[in-house]
């Protein structure tokens, strides 16, 4: 497949794709080799992500995160090397995260849950969820649940109830007050987010 006709594929999947900040927050970044044999996948754009690209020859590498810009040098730092190796970049980051196929959702289709409310808006994007499991639920249940999901051991700080109905849910980073405000306000008996700032 060449370069081109794999983003024309990707964005063509994303219902968000007119809105002006899609090209911001997802795209190529660097320009390999236009003929794509062999892709990779990460989550962040890293130095370290790049030379396990190179070593498995890959043409394409596709991440959720572009090289984080408050690592000084790290973006440009990536881009050489993406460049030096010949390997094409696309990430897409807020826009998978608020898409029926993106982070939040799968996480939601995985869990049981059903959908209340999308929430946490950056951008016109949709970053976080509130949703409910049809009968409530021990937060130990949820937590065996994540970990088998997610296959890592998931941290909690049980300071809530120990049964749980709704759910709040910002995949990302979503430890910013404003983000846990949210949860509180719509009354969530658990909040999960990718990091535990």
């Amino acid at each position: 497949m060449r370069l081109q006709e794999f983003q024309e594929y990707v964005e063509g999947l994303f219902k968000t794709r007119d809105n002006p900040v899609f090209k911001i927050e997802s795209g190529l970044t660097t320009r390999g080799v236009e003929e794509i044999q062999r892709v990779g996948y990460c989550t962040n754009l890293t130095m370290a992500t790049i030379e396990e690209a190179r070593l498995h020859e890959v043409d394409l590498m596709i991440t959720h995160h572009d090289a984080w810009d408050s690592i000084f040098g790290l973006k440009e730092a990536c881009q050489e090397e993406l460049v030096k190796h010949r390997i094409s970049h696309y990430f897409n980051h807020l826009p998978l995260d608020d898409c029926e196929f993106g982070t939040n959702d799968t996480l939601l289709q995985r869990l049981g849950l059903m959908l209340i409310r999308k929430t946490h808006l950056d951008s016109g994007f949709y970053c976080g969820r509130i949703a409910e499991f049809p009968q409530p639920m021990a937060l130990s249940e949820l937590m065996e649940r994540l970990d088998t999901i997610l296959e890592e051991n998931v941290k909690v700080w049980p300071f809530g109830e120990s049964t749980i109905k709704r759910v709040g849910i910002v995949c990302g980073g979503g430890g910013l007050t404003p983000a846990v405000k949210v949860a509180v306000e719509e009354e969530c008996d658990v909040y999960i987010t990718g990091e535990k700032i």
